[in-house]
């Protein structure tokens, strides 16, 4: 003790500033293990989960009778110590970090696929998603793959594009936007490219560092709506991808669910799929609206009569609500591989409460809803009756989601009933059996949604 207090002040001082060093210093040891063993955690967790699955979930992917589970080998015991000591050791030092005050742990990067079919009020729910500012979010960037190879309906074609289609989308999803380059014409060129499809639709695309200063005489078609941007770098915005917490992505162009297996199965991801879907009727008479000169013997046949309705044109109505259909109860027979990672939503849902299924939504993707994406609903639900044009976001969806009703002939609903009956009775679609059934408000044509709709 003696000679403690003979010793000079600066050198107590400089023994406690060594101290400190030395806390700081294994406080440093503690977070770079946490994240490196998140890291190996998480890949040793997939790989588990695999082998868990065994060919019991294979067999119910496939909708063939499983066999007894093997016995559990000494590797597939190995592995679940190791992983057992990983997950007690990351717990260990996440309390340490939060116990000195580190921030609150992001959670897992997520990657969501809303999959959905034209006029089913996907670029609307899409918005849940654009507006989180974690979330990198992208438009249907499958729209240029569509614009540049040609698939003739049906058979080894259809099966051809799904599988072009799922390739790039995992892509896309690991932030390779780079692959999109193949696809967008005229070929960008260093990569910069003034013609991305709907780039305005997607808030990271035009938020900054990607939105560069403007570029005198370079037009572009979609451009972003709050500010001016000069064309659109690839490099710049899939770094901007990688920085974000997580990826969504909008498609109309996938239907067949079965063909996306590998890219939820792929370890570098962490998928979430939610499949909209919407009355057949209401999607009809909004195609009519919004795509007169596709729809224009529908048109004329409801109206005059005269143009007799070709029956390829049902067929290709009977073919969609299949593929739907066909979709749907795959995802929710719940094999294996998609256990815990698909969602049903009905549009009429999202409508009559669209706060509610967000929540719902976002509390399936694991993801935290912000005060951003509830101000946003809360903005775009309540909008005037005369404010809503054919494409745009902003709508009193309380009100809007049933004016189909109003205005499609009756003849024309009986066609899409008698095409898509079964996936009408699916999803909870009443038929309407009378004109006067079909514009009476007060017959709900619409069942209440099942809970085992979400996984």
């Amino acid at each position: 003790m003696e000679i403690r207090r003979t010793l000079p002040q600066d050198f107590r001082e400089l023994l406690h500033c060594l101290k400190m060093r030395s806390k700081y210093a294994v406080l440093l040891v503690f977070v770079v293990g946490l994240v490196i063993i998140e890291k190996e955690n998480n890949f040793i967790s997939r790989v588990s989960d695999k082998l868990k699955q065994s060919p019991q979930a294979l067999a119910e992917a496939n909708s063939t009778e499983a066999s007894p589970a093997p016995a559990e080998n000494g590797s597939l015991a190995s592995l679940r110590e190791l992983d057992a000591a990983f997950s007690q050791l990351r717990s260990h030092l996440r309390n340490v970090t939060l116990q000195l005050g580190g921030d609150e742990d992001p959670g897992p990067r997520r990657h969501v696929l809303l999959m959905a079919t034209t006029r089913t009020g996907s670029s609307f729910v899409g918005e849940f998603f654009n507006q989180q500012g974690s979330i990198f979010y992208l438009f249907e960037p499958l729209w240029h793959i569509e614009r540049t190879v040609t698939f003739e309906p049906g058979g080894a074609n259809a099966v051809g594009s799904a599988l072009v289609y799922r390739d790039v989308l995992k892509q896309l999803l690991l932030c390779d936007l780079y692959i999109l380059e193949s696809f967008i014409s005229p070929a960008p060129e260093g990569h910069l490219t003034p013609f991305m499809f709907r780039r305005g639709s997607s808030r990271s695309l035009c938020e900054e560092p990607v939105c560069t200063p403007s570029a005198k005489k370079v037009f572009e078609k979609y451009h972003c709506k709050n500010r001016r941007c000069g064309p659109l770098n690839i490099t710049l915005a899939a770094e901007a991808c990688r920085r974000k917490q997580h990826v969504a992505l909008k498609t109309v162009r996938i239907r067949q669910l079965e063909f996306l297996q590998p890219l939820v199965e792929d370890p570098r991801l962490d998928v979430r799929i939610i499949q909209l879907v919407r009355d057949p009727r209401a999607v009809l008479a909004s195609r009519i609206v919004a795509f007169s000169g596709k729809y224009e013997t529908w048109k004329k046949w409801a109206s005059e009569g005269e143009a007799p309705l070709r029956e390829e044109e049902v067929q290709r109505l009977r073919g969609n609500c299949e593929s739907i259909r066909l979709s749907a109860e795959l995802g929710l027979r719940r094999p294996g591989w998609l256990r815990g990672r698909y969602m049903l939503v009905r549009y009429e849902d999202v409508a009559r409460a669209p706060l509610q299924k967000a929540e719902e939504m976002y509390r399936f993707a694991g993801l935290p809803l912000t005060p951003q994406v509830e101000e946003w609903i809360g903005k775009n639900t309540q909008a005037p009756r005369d404010g809503s044009g054919v494409y745009s976001t902003r709508k009193n969806s309380s009100e809007q989601f049933e004016k189909w009703r109003f205005s499609i002939p009756f003849k024309l609903a009986q066609v899409v009933q008698d095409a898509c009956a079964p996936a009408m009775r699916l999803f909870g679609y009443k038929l309407a059996s009378s004109p006067a059934a079909l514009a009476n408000r007060s017959f709900s044509l619409l069942e209440e949604a099942q809970p085992s709709w979400v996984t």
